[in-house]
């Protein structure tokens, strides 16, 4: 009998990990049925996706409350998938709070369950480990610091190693060659976010950000990653750029070229800071949350440095312009600052080179794998070792 594996991510970088990881456990299990939810990229690995990643794109407090009837619904539509389909194993990745609500029903139904990136338990909540033993039966975590607190609490867990060490390298093409641009053009990059909420609080910053700096520095250009789903009108409706010198570009491999080739970016706290820090990009991060979500979470987190790329680092590698201090009139003098003293933007390069070096060699997929072709053969692994950083 052919076993089924469900697949659950919530956004687009969960589904670019799902989507590794299916493709590296049908090579080493052929034949077997995937379903859940995703994306373009896990259904071209042939997950028969019932939800699209689009339908679950929120982010902090407000947008959940405000999203929490249709959240609820994806929810039950899940819920009665894994109660139909009773599938073999459950794979979620990511998307924590609504993950662990699947992970505690489907521990109920008796299906195992490989949560795939641990929730971020060494800045806030630390509290979930003893929901989070109840709910699952093996932990797959991108980072070596990660293992100690589920160790600790009796969760098998491995550290797996980082995928994005095999998916982000050098590109092929130079940036300015794909915008038509000559090659000592100053280039800026904006990367705006991708949910919703992070697209109407940062893109009309970023758009004034780039007036100010195109009033003092006439001769810079600027793109625009559109992360998938993010289109030019839609960004358009939110604030409109026509009157700067701006281009747009998409995908990994455009995304990859204008992190690798800009003079700087400016980029939003996310999973994105840490691939623009494998490419030693000189970046300045910033994030903006709602009134409510931010006086929640400044009481619950409880970390020096948010951006991963300074957390991989161990030290503030780039600056970080967080709430109230993210504004268009800061950004622009200090990005300036730093676009006039070339030196200054090497030195960030060369501090950014530590990066790649923390998180070790690739194969993070496989590794995955590895541990789901286990829990399908043995209901357990067969060991915690852990993958060993280079």
């Amino acid at each position: 009998m052919t076993q089924h594996v469900v697949v659950c991510a919530g956004e687009s970088s969960g589904d670019a990990l799902g989507a590794g990881l299916v493709h590296e456990l049908s090579a080493l299990e052929p034949g077997l049925r995937y379903s859940g939810m995703g994306g373009t990229q896990m259904r071209a690995a042939g997950v028969d996706t019932l939800i699209d990643v689009s339908e679950l794109a929120v982010v902090g407090l407000v947008d959940v409350l405000v999203n929490y009837p249709r959240l609820r619904g994806l929810y039950r539509r899940m819920t009665r998938h894994l109660e139909t389909t009773r599938p073999d194993l459950l794979v979620l990745v990511d998307y924590v709070e609504f993950n662990l609500r699947l992970a505690a029903h489907a521990r109920r139904l008796g299906i195992r369950v490989l949560f795939y990136v641990s929730p971020q338990l060494w800045a806030w909540r630390a509290g979930r480990i003893k929901r989070i033993r109840q709910s699952i039966d093996a932990m797959a975590v991108l980072f070596p610091f990660e293992t100690e607190v589920y160790e600790t609490a009796g969760v098998p867990v491995r550290y797996v190693g980082n995928p994005l060490v095999d998916r982000v390298q050098p590109p092929q093409a130079p940036i300015r060659e794909t915008l038509g641009l000559a090659p000592a053009t100053r280039l800026v990059g904006l990367l705006p976010g991708s949910r919703s909420g992070e697209l109407k609080r940062h893109w009309p910053m970023l758009v004034d950000t780039a007036r100010r700096l195109h009033a003092t520095h006439p001769d810079l250009r600027f793109a625009v990653s559109l992360a998938p789903g993010v289109t030019a009108s839609r960004l358009a409706e939110l604030a409109a750029c026509d009157d700067l010198p701006v281009q747009f570009v998409g995908g990994d491999a455009e995304t990859h070229s204008l992190m690798a080739g800009a003079d700087l970016l400016l980029i939003t706290s996310g999973t994105a800071t840490l691939e623009a820090g494998l490419l030693q990009a000189p970046m300045l991060v910033f994030y903006r949350m709602g009134a409510l979500s931010h006086a929640v979470f400044s009481r619950l987190v409880r970390l020096e440095n948010i951006a991963l790329v300074n957390i991989v680092g161990g030290e503030r590698l780039v600056p970080e312009y967080l709430q109230h201090d993210a504004t268009a009139e800061r950004l622009a003098r200090d990005a300036a600052d730093l676009l006039d003293r070339p030196a200054a933007l090497e030195a960030m390069r060369d501090r950014l080179a530590q990066v790649r070096e923390r998180l070790g060699d690739g194969g993070a997929d496989r590794r995955v794998a590895e541990m789901a072709q286990e829990l399908l053969h043995h209901g357990h692994l067969l060991t915690t070792k852990t993958h060993q950083a280079t």
